[in-house]
């Protein structure tokens, strides 16, 4: 099924998606932090730690938000650290707090489509997205067009909400993520379609095996799929090897 975000005519699904974080960039630390009782925190430290295994001098951090995966990757090391989404006020909130960080000598920010990304082949030699893969138009082509631009030997690692297998913990979190999510969101943000889209985007994403199908038929290698908190959410870590 086909979701959505916000239903405006005239509008692809692109477009929507920039207008629906444009409009709830003031709140989206804030609630990001409250809607996921803060751990969001601790699986970004996780994916980090696995990415600096890999020694990264120069990452990509596709549909970067207000750059809290940007600014966590740091810790590996980098020289270069790009923070790439699609939303103007996202990135404009983004470049405040690394401004209030000091860290603008590692972090720049980027406005474009991460599906038609403005970067030469072998560009980076590592990619991270946190949260925002579901949000791809087409998926498959915004994990082909992140293969471009990898060096190789390369290494993209995603973290993204997953769907937990077990009773009674997916009855719950169902509820939750579905029913109450939605109503916390829509109050702070006064916008019902954006925190209704969101949950919905999760379900309706590919987990485990499924995305691990696509990642694959993208380029991909040896991926691996780490669950996180009882598979709330997942890492995946996949690379770029040359021939």
């Amino acid at each position: 099924m086909e979701i959505r975000p916000y239903q405006h005519s005239g509008k692809d699904k692109k477009q929507q998606i920039e207008q629906m974080f444009d409009h709830i960039a003031g709140h989206y630390d804030f609630l990001n932090h409250l809607l996921s009782f803060n751990i969001d925190h601790l699986w970004r430290k996780k994916a980090i730690k696995i990415l600096k295994s890999y020694h990264p001098k120069n990452i990509l951090d596709i549909g970067t938000g207000t750059g809290d995966f940007a600014i966590a990757a740091t810790k590996t090391g980098a020289k270069e650290i790009v923070g790439f989404d699609l939303s103007e006020k996202m990135i404009q909130s983004g470049i405040k707090k690394v401004k209030h960080l000091n860290l603008e000598k590692t972090i720049r920010f980027q406005k474009g489509d991460s599906e038609d990304m403005p970067f030469n082949e072998n560009s980076f030699d590592s990619a991270i997205a946190a949260f925002s893969v579901r949000n791809f138009a087409h998926l498959k082509k915004g994990l082909e067009e992140t293969f471009r631009i990898l060096k190789p030997n390369g290494v993209f690692i995603i973290l993204e909400f997953s769907k937990p297998k077990y009773f009674p913990f997916r009855q719950i979190y169902n509820f939750y993520f579905l029913h109450v999510l939605p109503i916390i969101g829509s109050f702070f943000t006064k916008d019902k379609q954006a925190y209704s889209y969101l949950p919905k985007s999760v379900m309706n994403f590919p987990d485990a095996q499924n995305f691990i199908q696509i990642y694959s038929e993208a380029g991909f290698t040896n991926i691996k799929q780490k669950r996180l908190t009882g598979g709330i959410a997942s890492i995946y870590i996949g690379e770029k090897k040359t021939q």
